[in-house]
């Protein structure tokens, strides 16, 4: 069973530009950024739209499902401190981004492209809660 590695792994150090994307973390909401004059879906915590070069990109919350896009099975750690075996995965959310996670609380044999999911969140300490996505 996969399961969410978060104790003793190696944890983002968030900046001005993306504190909202781990408030909402916090809070259990997937945040990314939507460029007001294209509409364009940006993931990555950024001051201008990669589209059109706008540049008011307010915040909005994503409804955290999606489609696994690619994946792998981890079965030797690149750091003794992750758990294995672990799928890092590349998730198309339905708002229109990817990102990367990792898919948790399923076997490894259970996933295949296109396999919805859902995010959920787990927290590491007091600061930094992470999402991951799970078989919907």
């Amino acid at each position: 069973m996969l399961h969410p590695n978060v104790t003793g792994i190696p944890v983002p150090r968030p900046t001005g530009e993306s504190a909202p994307y781990w408030e909402g973390c916090r809070e259990g909401e997937l945040r990314f950024r939507r460029c007001a004059s294209c509409d364009l879906s940006v993931f990555e915590p950024r001051p201008i739209c990669p589209r059109c070069h706008g540049t008011d990109l307010p915040w909005a919350v994503s409804t955290g499902d999606g489609v696994v896009y690619s994946w792998s099975v981890v079965w030797r750690p690149q750091m003794p401190a992750f758990d294995v075996p672990y799928a890092p995965a590349i998730v198309r959310l339905d708002d229109g981004f990817d990102m990367v996670t990792a898919i948790v609380g399923c076997e490894p044999d259970e996933i295949h492209d296109g396999q919805r999911v859902s995010v959920e969140f787990h927290d590491v300490d007091d600061a930094i809660t992470l999402p991951f996505f799970s078989l919907s």
